[in-house]
């Protein structure tokens, strides 16, 4: 259902190289470029503050494009600089105190895993790990048998970054709700190469970035604050953007998500990321799901044949990252090989997934993330350059 030529014809990086590195920073399609380059030279002719007034429509859109793609309403959605400080404004403004209880999983990211140690080293607040069941994922029935009454978040990363694992989130929304805990669901993997619904997964709080399986730019993230607990966050910093000074002592938040923010952004930045939503709407992210779960499903399998190559994705349900090993040769060394072969990939290292990796005694993996617009003869050339490596 997808016009693989015409989408590859709109991402000029195609020509120069293998890019399974989405799970990093995707290509941009060019109406995304256009988009970011036509604020830029607005900014360079005219002024910076006039460039932002020029821009108002895709600002705003900004805001109903994400609603949309979330099924989430336009004053839930905030922009934010990256999707590590959208999760930290949520996280931090919340009211946790000595004797609480937050749970999270081995596959959490390390910049939240340690925003978790932090905090809980200031406020006292413990934090439980959640076991993963036969497939690597997290035991839904283990969690809700775990919830007490000192309970009051549960956050956890839809898709980690060191694998292929996709954590079963409307499940564990399912657990919140009925106890009536907060969710606060990392779905910086997620969104842009799964078809994400706030309703549907129970979430209160999503964040995720756009420089990934979105295709944005750089330095640009996004955050949904479900408006029903918004008076349960007190936002870690305002500024006059995200507050009204009202009086001498006195001031009231932005109405919505928009407490979120801050006065200045990167206004080319989020008009890209909006036009990077739209064409992902454009194209159907149950499309884009699909295509990008059978690229990588046939990745592992191509990769599982080649000798001394090992796959070491988890969970019941897998997406578009994959990761491995290969004998005699660390991944640092075998992304390097691959890069001169022009070929795009990232490493996972210990230190980005210290619960995870640890316990299954591995030090850092070789990772491969596809995309839509990736092809079977690329999958074909990337396991011939494995093979050489």
């Amino acid at each position: 259902m997808l016009d693989i030529d015409e989408l590859r014809a709109d991402t000029p990086g195609c020509r120069n190289v293998l890019h399974f590195n989405n799970a990093g920073a995707s290509l941009m399609p060019k109406p995304v470029f256009d988009a970011l380059q036509r604020v830029l030279r607005d900014e360079n002719e005219v002024g910076g503050y006039e460039a932002e007034q020029r821009a108002q429509d895709d600002i705003q859109a900004f805001y109903t494009e994400f609603a949309a793609l979330l099924n989430a309403e336009p004053d839930e959605i905030a922009f934010v600089e990256n999707a590590t400080r959208a999760w930290d404004m949520a996280f931090y403004g919340l009211h946790l105190k000595p004797g609480d209880r937050v749970i999270t999983h081995g596959s959490e990211y390390a910049s939240n895993y340690l925003a978790l140690l932090q905090q809980s080293r200031r406020l006292g607040f413990e934090i439980d790990l959640v076991p993963s069941d036969a497939t690597g994922q997290i035991d839904v029935a283990a969690l809700e048998d775990m919830i007490t009454p000192q309970t009051r978040l549960i956050a956890i990363t839809h898709v980690p970054t060191q694998g292929g694992l996709v954590n079963p989130a409307a499940e564990i929304g399912r657990v919140a709700r009925k106890h009536n805990v907060l969710y606060l669901l990392d779905a910086c993997q997620s969104v842009g190469q799964i078809d994400v619904d706030v309703a549907e997964i129970g979430c209160d709080i999503l964040s995720g970035t756009g420089r990934k399986f979105l295709r944005g730019p750089r330095g640009t993230g996004f955050l949904y604050v479900r408006c029903g607990i918004l008076d349960q966050i007190d936002p870690p910093f305002i500024d006059l953007h995200s507050a009204q000074w009202t009086g001498t002592d006195s001031f009231e938040f932005a109405a919505g998500a928009k407490r979120f923010e801050n006065w200045e952004s990167y206004v080319a930045g989020r008009v890209g990321l909006m036009e990077a939503v739209r064409y992902a709407r454009h194209l159907g992210l149950a499309n884009i799901e699909a295509r990008v779960t059978q690229l990588a499903q046939d990745l592992r399998v191509a990769l599982s044949e080649v000798g001394g190559v090992h796959v070491h994705d988890l969970g019941q349900r897998k997406c578009g990252i994959v990761t491995f090993t290969k004998d005699g040769i660390a991944p640092k060394a075998l992304a390097d090989a691959l890069r001169a072969d022009g070929i795009n990939v990232s490493v996972s290292p210990i230190t980005c997934a210290r619960l995870d990796l640890e316990a299954r005694n591995l030090q850092s993996l070789t990772r491969a993330s596809v995309h839509y617009f990736n092809t079977a003869d690329e999958i074909e050339r990337f396991v011939d350059s494995v093979k050489r490596a």
